[in-house]
């Protein structure tokens, strides 16, 4: 897995519309890239549920996981999210593997989240157990000691 300080990977996948969207590299904004392993599963569906009720301010959010696009869509809608659910589908994992986050013996991503400096380092991560959800509140203490707000 990548580690704090290190260049992020820089990576284009498309979005629950097909319309490419960049991971990674010189931003305006710092960038939370939260991987999850499958859509519509219990504990990954509660994750996005607490990142869709308590958005994390000062970061731009993308969620990402190894799910074709149409079943992001579907899972985009039915939970009301408004920021890019990123498809790591074809090449299968590619975006995962580059962050160090992809499961061979499952074929997805494991729970793993890095935080984007603007310079396109990583400036915090974390990576929770199989079945264990992260905190949202972790990700906004991790962006707000990054941006001091």
């Amino acid at each position: 897995m990548v580690a704090v300080a290190d260049r992020a990977p820089s990576v284009e996948l498309p979005d629950t519309h097909g319309t490419p969207v960049r991971v990674g590299g010189q931003r305006e904004r710092p960038q939370l890239v939260v991987f999850l392993p499958f859509a519509f599963s219990r504990v990954c569906g509660g994750e996005l549920a607490d990142l869709v009720s308590s958005p994390v301010r000062g970061a731009d959010v993308v969620a990402v996981t190894c799910d074709p696009v149409f079943a992001l869509r579907a899972w985009g809608e039915q939970e009301g999210v408004g920021f890019p659910l990123l498809s790591d589908f074809w090449p299968h994992g590619a975006a995962a593997h580059a962050y160090g986050a992809f499961n061979e013996a499952t074929g997805a991503a494991v729970r793993a989240t890095f935080l984007l400096d603007d310079d396109g380092a990583i400036a915090w991560s974390v990576r929770s157990p199989a079945g264990r959800p992260r905190s949202v509140a972790d990700y906004r203490a991790a962006v707000a000691a990054l941006t001091g707000s």
